[in-house]
């Protein structure tokens, strides 16, 4: 008796069409973001040094034109990753609505919380801070930005100026605690959907995915209100 070989393609495709497919990209996806996230924080708070120019030197070395290949296969890859978990979040969510068109009456489960309530939403409203972030701290379409040379913008002035209008920092603040609850319901979600995720090691993986999210969130947050309150200047 034969057997037909499934192609390895055919294998992934079935794979990802079953609900924990989707798991398994948001996860691996998820990992990727959660890392930029936080590479990207370390990088703003330099604006903190002693040093003025740390962060405009910081800036000038990722736009290097000898770093110009692998800042455009990182940002490729980051689009990547956003394109298959926003994707693969839509139908599951899609998915799940079918399959249950009536929800429960009574949710006692822990993705019930607000943090998974608000996913739905949180989502899009930080897609679209980031779109206004790059429009604002990158094209210049929002505020004007101020450069030091040609294609070398001075961001630590750029970043203080923007954050001294109230609506800009408020828009700002919003987006990352919505983030942080993102963050923090995705981070202890990836574990309980890939079945990673023992009873007994549950209450230590939500406290570090909070603590992580609130560390997020505390870094971020911390700049435009220092630049309101006058303790980031020029």
């Amino acid at each position: 008796m034969s057997t037909i070989a499934i192609p390895p393609i055919h294998r992934a495709v079935r794979f990802y069409e079953a609900p924990i497919g989707k798991k398994a990209v948001m996860a691996i996806t998820g990992v990727m973001l959660v890392g930029y996230v936080i590479a990207h924080l370390l990088g703003n708070l330099q604006i903190y040094s002693s040093d003025p120019q740390q962060i405009n030197r910081y800036a000038a070395f990722l736009h290097d034109p000898s770093h110009a290949v692998g800042l455009w296969a990182a940002r490729a890859v980051l689009l990547a990753a956003v394109v298959l978990h926003v994707t693969a979040s839509v139908q599951l969510w899609l998915q799940n609505r079918a399959a249950r068109p009536t929800p429960y009456v009574k949710k006692d489960d822990v993705p019930a919380s607000y943090a998974a309530r608000t996913m739905i939403w949180s989502g899009p409203i930080v897609a679209a801070f980031v779109i206004f972030h790059v429009l604002h701290l990158t094209a210049g379409a929002v505020l004007p930005i101020r450069e030091l040379a040609a294609n070398q913008p001075d961001v630590r002035y750029n970043v203080i100026g923007g954050f001294q209008n109230p609506a800009v920092s408020g828009f700002y603040i919003l987006a990352m605690i919505l983030l942080c609850m993102h963050l923090y319901h995705g981070m202890w979600s990836m574990f309980q959907s890939l079945g990673l995720n023992p009873p007994r090691y549950s209450p230590g993986i939500k406290r570090g995915a909070a603590i992580l999210a609130i560390l997020i969130a505390i870094g971020n947050c911390s700049i435009p209100i220092a630049v309101m309150t006058g303790l980031l200047t020029y």
